[in-house]
């Protein structure tokens, strides 16, 4: 296996409201950005991760490669997942010993379309997409069933939700929302119980780059690359009704794969407060472990970028020197059906 590693990290400074920017103007800044700090213009792979649903149009993806540039022509491909499956991708493909470099970017704009109706037609087109059940509506199923199963009580939620916010506001690229306890009575109600608004992530604009390298041509690019010992991704069957929403296995596999035990901080991809609870359970994260600093989905959730930005802002503790092993987690699909987890080292393989 090559040591491939994140050398560079760039994300936007996400909105929870339209401004009237097309997704292009939103990613265009981050790919300039990644190019400055990495001091490359062109990559040996270039790999995305977007969805068309978003925009409303077929194949909006390419239009976003007026941002990379895409002449003389390049070596590209696209996932219709999160950027973090776009990550893994360019890792496979660092992994064959064609290119030393990959540009890996995500983005979305949540504030032009009803993301609830969207994501309803990612769920089984004969049982279940025909009731228009939505995404926070099976996560509140969810959230029920493992509060039932687990004597966790909806404080411990608002204090997820609580934390969460408070270390976002000390993020310049996260929403900045208030503590739940601010809030008034009628805010603070039910979205769908057992889940309040402010267990639920914010629909986000945003956007977000990552620059993986090997080898050498890490250690040229990065003085502290944050390297890959680990990534790998799983997930439980189509539909919810038939595994046990309390836990997810997925993730469990993906964290002994990738190698989960005895980091020093997680960036979980929790888009609903119980999330957390059921991924720490999954991962093996101990009390010690500092989940989510930046913080996570419940501050900022930029559809199809929110995962790839939890690799980042993993790796950028690595690059910063503050953790010598750190964890990225994405999910896709209803009720953490799949599950991708990088962790990530200081030190190389070798």
């Amino acid at each position: 296996m090559r040591d491939v590693a994140v050398v560079a990290f760039v994300q936007s400074e996400h909105t929870g409201e339209d401004q009237g920017l097309l997704e292009t103007e939103i990613l265009a800044p981050v790919i300039g950005e990644i190019k400055e700090r990495t001091g490359l213009s062109r990559f040996g792979f270039t790999c995305s991760g977007s969805c068309d649903y978003l925009q409303g149009a077929p194949f909006a993806f390419v239009s976003a490669l007026d941002t990379v540039g895409a002449w003389p022509p390049i070596a590209e491909s696209h996932v219709e997942m999160d950027g973090a499956w776009a990550l893994y991708e360019a890792w496979v493909k660092l992994q064959l010993g064609e290119v030393d470099t990959a540009l890996v970017y995500g983005f979305g704009k949540s504030s032009q379309s009803d993301t609830r109706a969207i994501f309803s037609q990612q769920l089984d087109p004969y049982y279940l997409a025909p009731l228009g059940v939505d995404q926070v509506s099976l996560a509140a199923l969810q959230a029920r069933a493992y509060l039932e199963r687990s004597g966790a009580k909806e404080d411990d939620l608002r204090a997820i939700a609580a934390r969460s916010r408070a270390s976002g506001r000390d993020n310049p690229f996260a929403l900045h929302l208030p503590d739940p306890a601010e809030l008034s009575d009628e805010a603070a109600g039910y979205d769908i119980a057992p889940l309040r608004p402010y267990d639920v992530a914010p629909d986000t604009d945003g956007a977000a780059a990552i620059v993986l390298a090997s080898g050498d041509r890490a250690r040229e690019l990065c003085e502290r690359p944050a390297w890959i010992t680990g990534i790998d991704h799983r997930s439980e069957p189509h539909s919810p009704g038939v595994r046990d929403l309390t836990r997810s296995e997925s993730a469990r596999i993906a964290g002994e794969k990738s190698g989960a035990a005895g980091v020093d901080v997680a960036e979980l991809h929790a888009q609903y407060s119980h999330e957390e609870l059921i991924l720490r359970e999954a991962l093996g994260l101990g009390e010690d472990v500092v989940v989510n600093p930046s913080g996570g989905a419940l501050s900022a959730n930029p559809l199809m970028a929110a995962g790839l930005i939890r690799i980042g802002e993993a790796a950028s503790r690595i690059h910063a020197g503050t953790a010598s092993r750190a964890l990225g987690h994405a999910t896709s699909g209803p009720c953490l059906q799949q599950n991708l987890v990088c962790v990530m080292s200081g030190e190389s393989n070798e």
